[in-house]
């Protein structure tokens, strides 16, 4: 019996020993943090020059074994920081060419401006983007479906997917644009691709959770799309502890705006994964440990501390400093946390939210507001207001836009907020408005303290980006209506100088709207 375990012993390590190591670093949802950023408790944490560090490392360390190393980005490389958002985001691009990266997939973000300027990106990039399931019938976006990467002993293909909710997420910019169903696409190209590599890994941008009728997730593409070996996800921002392995794929996410740089080690024989292992890398995330004896915070790292890179440090360090004197102009001042935590914005109003609709009412005189909460993208600390923390809670350039709606077709935009799940960019906050829905209806709507009449002409602001349905408010799009062309960044600088006077000793924090 000893021997007979011996024997097994020794043939599995036999074949651990020929069988070829490559590693999988990922990031994905960098939304412009290229630098470094602070979070509460949690200073000087992420950028890529940090990430660099980990790269080059993990990279002589497998090298030097004689493995492999591949580097991807899951999509949302746009929009979230000004500095990026402002030279779109080319100080991104450029530090990921430093880092060489091996290839990214478009995120929903990517498509938050014109085609062209995505094409641009493309053109900057020294890396390939991938969606197999992405069509641009004008030719503008120009993208591989997938990439092989012959390191002569293995061959990796990497194919993209891009969530096919990016056409209500982001419709203004698509102009015929489409992104085919994930499942399918996948089933249709795996066979082209088993017959080109050894190892099949899915690039995506569709989100671990939450499913939804029109979308695909990634569990589901595991679920029901056999013969993926890998999926490196992003979009859902989830923050995985363990790699999920489903339907004999695994699949791994790296959290958000690289606080993690997820890492997978795997050993392959014969086109087959015999071993494998995931984990999260912390990128100088810290534990807040009290305050010493001087009152200073202590902190502790969750793993060691990465240095910068130098060269991607210098680079970003530039772009850092240009347009930086407008943006720290101050507008204003807070006394109070102006909220627009993710978490609270698509759930419920906040202080924040009803400044942003009672702006939009204030510049057009209309007499509702709506805007959607995944628009909203950050808080603002007490103190001085800038440019920059403006620009960072409305990064998209969105303008207001003003349309004539009855009371009837109004209702008709509440009957489909009701329904939207708490957590969801397209979750509704307004102006002007209260209103109350029990179990997905609608049962009270009162503008200006009036009742909600059918039959009568209401002014309503709204931003572009929804009158042309996007997050799904269909209903807007096509109703007579013009756009003001006052983005809604500039409209909420104007009505904190000149209707709240550069101060803001308190805000109306009203539940706008209220779900049983």
């Amino acid at each position: 019996m000893v021997k007979k375990i011996l024997a097994v012993a020794l043939i599995m390590a036999t074949i651990l020993s020929f069988a070829t190591k490559l590693t999988i670093l990922h990031i994905n949802d960098t939304h412009g943090r290229a630098w470094a950023f602070n979070e509460t408790n949690n200073p000087n944490i992420g950028g890529f020059a940090a990430i660099a560090t980990i790269v080059e490392e993990v990279r002589k360390e497998v090298e030097s074994q004689g493995g492999y190393v591949l580097f991807l980005h899951a999509g949302d490389i746009n929009t979230g920081v000004p500095e990026s958002d402002q030279l779109d985001a080319a100080p991104d691009i450029l530090a990921l060419n430093l880092m060489k990266l091996d290839a990214a997939t478009f995120g929903n973000h990517e498509f938050d401006k014109p085609k062209t300027t995505l094409q641009k990106q493309i053109s900057l990039a020294s890396f390939p983007f991938v969606s197999a399931n992405f069509t641009d019938p004008e030719g503008i976006v120009k993208v591989e479906a997938y990439i092989v990467k012959d390191f002569g002993n293995l061959r990796v293909a990497i194919f993209g997917l891009t969530t096919e909710e990016t056409a209500i997420l982001e419709p203004i910019h698509l102009n015929g644009a489409t992104f085919a169903n994930a499942v399918e696409t996948a089933k249709s190209l795996l066979p082209e691709l088993k017959t080109k590599a050894d190892i099949v890994i899915a690039l995506t941008h569709l989100g671990w959770e939450p499913e939804g009728e029109g979308k695909t997730t990634s569990k589901q593409l595991a679920q029901f799309v056999d013969g993926i070996d890998i999926i490196i996800d992003g979009h859902s921002h989830t923050r995985f502890e363990k790699a999920p392995f489903v339907n004999n794929t695994i699949v791994a996410q790296a959290w958000e705006w690289g606080k993690y740089v997820g890492r997978l080690d795997l050993e392959i024989e014969n086109g087959k994964i015999v071993s494998w292992n995931w984990k999260p890398i912390p990128v100088n995330l810290k534990v807040h440990k009290g305050k010493d004896a001087e009152g200073k915070d202590i902190y502790e790292f969750v793993d060691k501390p990465y240095e910068e890179n130098f060269y991607v440090k210098t680079v970003l360090a530039y772009f850092k400093a240009v347009g930086s004197e407008k943006l720290n102009t101050v507008i204003g001042e807070t006394k109070i946390l102006l909220d627009g935590e993710r978490a609270n914005v698509r759930s419920k109003s906040t202080n924040l939210a009803n400044m942003i609709c009672d702006s939009m009412i204030w510049k057009t005189n209309a007499d509702l507001a709506f805007t959607n909460g995944g628009g909203i993208r950050a808080s603002i600390k007490p103190g001085n207001i800038t440019i920059r923390d403006v620009l960072t809670v409305l990064p998209f350039g969105n303008t207001l836009y003003v349309i004539k709606m009855t009371g009837e077709q109004i209702m008709k935009v509440l009957d489909y907020a009701a329904t939207v799940k708490e957590g969801q960019g397209a979750f509704l906050q307004s102006g002007g408005l209260i209103w109350k829905s029990v179990g997905g209806k609608v049962v009270e709507a009162k503008i200006k303290g009036e009742p909600l009449d059918p039959n009568k002409l209401y002014t309503v602001v709204t931003n572009d980006y929804m009158a042309q349905g996007g997050d799904g408010y269909t209903m807007l799009k096509g109703l007579p209506g013009y756009n003001t062309g006052f983005t809604m960044d500039s409209v909420l600088v104007q009505y904190i100088q000149e209707f709240l006077k550069g101060v803001v000793q308190d805000y109306d924090s009203q539940l706008r709207y209220v779900r049983q």
